[in-house]
């Protein structure tokens, strides 16, 4: 027989201290830390339990009984359910200031270190309506007779029913419904489990996975959808080399850099930036942080296609930019070759592996940008000190690992943390990204 779950405890009112890395309140309960989702740091709430654990509990508030000043209405209808956001509820400003204090707070924790300037935080003009790449939910679910298409729900695996989403651009977000309708209509209803969106400056592109092949019913009902909407439509039978347009369905994906006279192309299953504004500020920023010289050699690690490397390739004597995926090498090679760029080159390494050996180490540069996904740069730290780079201007996507190479970069490589501040990439969710700047003492 399996154990017995126990039973949950008794609701409970507290004063939340604190918002969690992922938007959460914070609380204490007999010393316990609970997490309580929908609750805002100094609100008096009655929360619900939902989860008990070994080191900490979870629950969802059930009323407020004391408003924080800066709880306002959430714009989406499905907020509280669908995963996508967690923040709805918290006025704007104070989501960027709840972002600062996350970061600070692991860069002292975590890292032991401050910086000595705090930058301004980078802002698009609106935070609806921004996200340009996303990957959807898809399920047909026969108790309710229809397709659900949508992000997932809050802490479970279902996908939300929902009709719009207020995040995602609008040439997307409002076809939510639509999109249930024309997957329920299909003979592959129940073969779908997700789609990808893309959206470079104009083209949009929706990828429908598929666990079997279409029919040509099918794939007339979804070109017909395409021509009413102005979409491009692929599918994916299999691993990321099966993607395929549907008859004359093909779009050029791109955006451009205005500030540096670029245009980078990518194709739909490409990481790039979901929030090309913010994109723009980003590349900016980190182009002036590192204030390249026209004599100098610049190291991009983990460059993508491009989108830091060919930037600095327009103030720099030479920039080599490294990405461990051979695909993202290819089209970061193209594009430089479309902007006319020479003096940038691409090279394919494991960046999580030892890299002595690499032909890129061993000439000295005088600048590094460092780029990494979640996990962070641990294993290219040890390479700064041969590569001898002044200035390195790094770019995270999590405070934890900012914070822990942070702490390496100071206390053993001898660099200080010259400034650093968060970019509101994802507006309304608890994702903090943020850049920072650290100049050899």
């Amino acid at each position: 027989m399996g154990r017995r779950r126990k039973p949950l405890p008794p609701p409970a009112e507290v004063t939340i201290e604190s918002l969690s890395h992922d938007g959460r309140g914070v609380t204490h309960v007999d010393g316990k830390e609970v997490l309580v989702a929908g609750a805002l740091t100094r609100e008096r709430v009655r929360f619900v339990y939902t989860r008990v654990q070994r080191r900490y509990d979870e629950g969802r508030v059930e009323t407020v009984l004391e408003p924080s000043q800066d709880r306002v209405e959430p714009r989406c209808a499905h907020f509280g359910v669908c995963g996508g956001c967690s923040l709805q509820h918290l006025a704007s400003n104070a989501q960027v200031r709840a972002k600062e204090r996350a970061m600070l707070e692991a860069l002292q924790r975590i890292g032991g270190v401050v910086p000595a300037e705090m930058l301004a935080p980078l802002r698009a003009e609106s935070d609806w309506g921004y996200r340009r790449k996303a990957r959807l939910g898809v399920r047909y679910v026969p108790k309710k007779g229809k397709v659900l298409v949508g992000f997932r729900e809050r802490g479970s695996g279902f996908v939300t029913d929902m009709r719009r989403c207020e995040v995602l651009h609008p040439r997307v977000g409002g076809l939510i419904e639509a999109l249930g309708e024309l997957i329920g209509g299909l003979s592959v209803r129940d073969q779908i489990p997700q789609i990808e969106v893309a959206m470079g400056d104009e083209p949009c592109v929706l990828v429908f996975r598929l666990l079997q092949p279409a029919s040509g019913r099918d794939q007339r009902a979804l070109l017909d959808f395409a021509r009413r909407h102005q979409l491009g439509i692929y599918v994916q039978e299999g691993g990321p080399d099966t993607l395929c347009p549907l008859e004359g369905q093909h779009r050029e994906l791109s955006y451009c850099l205005p500030g540096f006279d670029l245009r980078l192309h990518f194709d739909p299953l490409d990481f790039t930036q979901v929030n090309t504004e913010i994109n723009r500020l980003m590349v900016a920023r980190a182009v002036d942080m590192l204030a390249p010289r026209q004599e100098e050699r610049v190291l991009d690690f983990f460059c993508g296609l491009g989108n830091f490397t060919l930037p600095l390739a327009r103030r720099a004597a030479e920039v080599v930019g490294v990405e461990g995926e051979p695909c993202l090498v290819e089209r970061a090679r193209d594009n430089a070759r479309r902007n006319g760029l020479g003096n940038a080159q691409f090279f394919a390494a494991n960046l999580h592996e030892s890299l002595e050996q690499e032909p890129w180490v061993r000439q000295r540069c005088h600048k590094v940008l460092l780029d990494p996904p979640r996990s962070g740069a641990a294993e290219v730290l040890p390479l700064l000190p041969k590569l001898e780079p002044e200035r390195i201007v790094y770019v995270s996507c999590y405070p934890g690992t900012l914070a822990r190479d942070a702490g390496i970069l100071v206390d053993k490589l001898g660099y200080c943390l010259a400034s650093a501040g968060i970019m509101d990439m994802f507006p309304h969710t608890g994702h903090v990204e943020s850049m920072a700047l650290f100049e050899r003492q």
